[in-house]
């Protein structure tokens, strides 16, 4: 199956889980996944959460932030990639110059 992010339309996610500015993403799921294209502008935030039911594995593609991983900050770029496991929390901030682009993958528990 190809899924095709260009195709997409881009949603906004205000605040999300209580960041600051805004997310955007596109989207795709089914009873397996969800998997994700996003990106953070300058300056923007996805609030810190906990993955209770399910885990997230995040590739970063262009641009750099950091990640607050239970308790602990870490620094990610193009080429990496960040794993938070179910039961743990974490949240991106985008502290670079240019948008931080995240290819997100949320497996369904």
């Amino acid at each position: 199956m190809v899924i095709n992010f260009d195709e997409m339309k881009e949603t906004v996610l205000a605040h999300f889980y209580g960041g600051e500015k805004e997310a955007r993403a596109k989207m795709f799921g089914d009873e397996n996944n969800r998997i994700m294209l996003g990106r953070l502008v300058k300056g923007a935030s996805i609030g810190l959460h906990t993955h209770e039911m399910d885990s997230e594995i995040t590739y970063i593609l262009q641009g750099r932030g950091k990640v607050l991983y239970d308790g602990t900050w870490e620094e990610v770029g193009p080429g990496m990639c960040h794993y938070c496991p179910k039961g743990h929390s974490h949240n991106f901030i985008n502290d670079g110059e240019e948008d931080l682009i995240l290819f997100s993958v949320v497996p369904n528990q």
